[in-house]
Parts: structure tokens; sequence; C-alpha cells
């Protein structure tokens, strides 16, 4: 059992644990307002700059000549996944998730006998990885996670670099791994396809809805040059979106995390009191008895 030393030492360190975890939750919660608005402020943006080019894509006629960005390299053998997470841990299950949605990935390319390269923007997805799939890292980006403000000359950079390594014949086709931003509450990994860019499927009502009179779009350049422009922006444009959803989903998961555990922390440390009040008692009606039986004794 136990000694009376023993439980104080327990409850001190636990309420030192406390102290650090509620400081941790203030800073996120924080920075959260900051990066989630950053965030939120960005997904329109994004939806409407994909929007955007499949209706400029929807009026051009796809020959060879067209942006293999567009059209792809004519082979889909080698894919690039880039795997968005936090440089951090502390967040609960924010980097398993992305993790976990990248490696699903990994099994079903391979599965179908693809060629699987990863670049990875995070600390903590590139550790992960690398454990099974250290070979498949070309490059890997740290350094984004935990701020409350990214710039969308990271995001280039990072862009850049796919389009120097697509234009190498490097990788066929390029899918993006983040955690979207929802709530504080909810973050979902999500896996969506880079290069080359992908039409949105239309659905049966919004094929529904096209039948009626349509708004006409002249374009002026001609579509081929618009689209020669817009589809690096939006590959930059994706990635910064996805850095700014992953910032704002970390610091969520990060104060949701700290608030469990300073709960945990404070429910730990009633039951230590409770265990240390009981064995105190004990040793107290111990010595009682001892000094009555030896007053017994004389």
């Amino acid at each position: 059992m136990p000694s009376l030393r023993d439980y104080r030492d327990r409850i001190a360190s636990v309420k030192s644990t406390k102290k650090i975890t509620s400081a941790m939750k203030m800073v996120a919660a924080s920075k959260l307002k900051k990066a989630q608005d950053q965030a939120e402020s960005s997904q329109p943006y994004a939806k409407a700059m994909s929007e955007m080019m499949a209706r400029v894509a929807a009026n051009i006629q796809l020959g060879p000549n067209s942006s293999k960005l567009l059209i792809g390299t004519g082979n889909d053998q080698t894919h690039l996944i880039i795997a968005v997470s936090s440089d951090r841990g502390l967040c609960g299950g924010f980097n398993a998730y992305v993790t976990k949605k990248t490696l699903s990935l990994i099994e079903k390319l391979e599965g179908e006998g693809k060629t699987v390269k990863l670049l990875c923007i995070g600390r903590k997805v590139r550790d992960a990885l690398a454990r099974e799939h250290k070979d498949k890292i070309i490059r890997s980006f740290t350094g984004l996670g935990g701020r409350t403000k990214i710039s969308f000359g990271e995001a280039q950079d990072i862009s850049d670099y796919l389009l120097e390594e697509y234009s190498k014949g490097t990788y066929d086709v390029c899918s993006l791994a983040y955690n979207e931003f929802v709530s504080v509450l909810t973050q979902r990994p999500q896996a969506s396809q880079l290069i080359p860019f992908k039409l949105p499927q239309v659905s049966n009502d919004n094929a529904d809805q096209k039948a009626g009179p349509q708004a006409l779009y002249s374009f002026e350049p001609n579509e081929e040059e618009i689209l020669d422009e817009l589809l690096p922006r939006n590959i930059s444009i994706q990635i910064y979106r996805a850095l700014l959803d992953s910032a704002a989903g970390e610091q969520a998961a990060r104060m949701t995390a700290m608030d469990a555990a300073t709960r945990n922390a404070g429910e730990k440390i009633d039951d230590l009191t409770l265990q240390y009040n009981r064995a105190r008692q004990a040793y107290i009606t111990k010595e009682l008895i001892e000094i009555i039986s030896g007053a017994e004794a004389l």
C-alpha cells in the first residue's frame, strides 16, 4: 500500500500536470480564433475557384495540345500523395486521422499496382509515415503547424515544387490528404485530386436544373489561355486552403484534448485525495489502537 508521502507526491504531480494542460487549453483557444477566421474565409474562395475552372473547362475541346494539368500525362502509374498534418502533438487524434487516411490511400493504390510517392507537410505525419514508407517520401515541409497566420507565399512555394516535379515526370497524378475544418469539435479527413484537375461530377438534381435556361458566359481571352493561368493558381489555392484548415483544426483539436485532459486531471486529484484521506485515517486509527493497546498492557 502506498505511503502518505507517495499520495502527496502523486497529487502534487497531477496538480502540476493540470496547470500545464489548462494553460495549453487557453493558448490553443486564443490561437483558434485567428486560425478559424482564416480557414473559414478561404473556403468559399477555394470552392468558387474550383467551380469557375469547371465552368471554363466545360467550354473547351480537350486535345493533345491542352494543358497537362487538365488532361494529365496520358498515364496514371505514379501517384503522389501530399499529406498535411501538424508539427506538434497533444492534439488528440488530429494527426492520426490524416495518417490513417494516407495509409488507406497507399494501400488502395498499391493494391491496384500503382507506384506511390509521398510529400509530407508537417513533422507528425512525416514521422508516422516514415516508419513503414520512408523510401516513398520525396520531400517534407515543416514549420507551418501551430502558427496563427500562414502566408499564401508558403503555399506558393509548395505549389512551385509540385509543378516543377510534374514537368520532370516525377509523378502522373497528385492527391491531397488533410483534415478539413468543419467546426471546433469536428475535423474531417479529406482526400482530393489536385493534378490533373478533376472535373466535378454532375448530380441528377444539377442535371435537371441545367435543363432550363442557362446564363451565357463570354471569355476574354479564350478559355485555353484562361485555364493555363488558372490551373497553377488553383493548385496553390487548394494547398493554401488545406494548410489553413489544418492549422485551425490543430488548434481546435488541441483545445478539446487539453480541456478533456484538464477535467481528467481534476477527477484524478479528487480520487487521489480520497485515497489519501482514507490512508491517513487508517494510519491514525492504527496509531490509536497501538497507544490504547500499550496503555492496557501497563
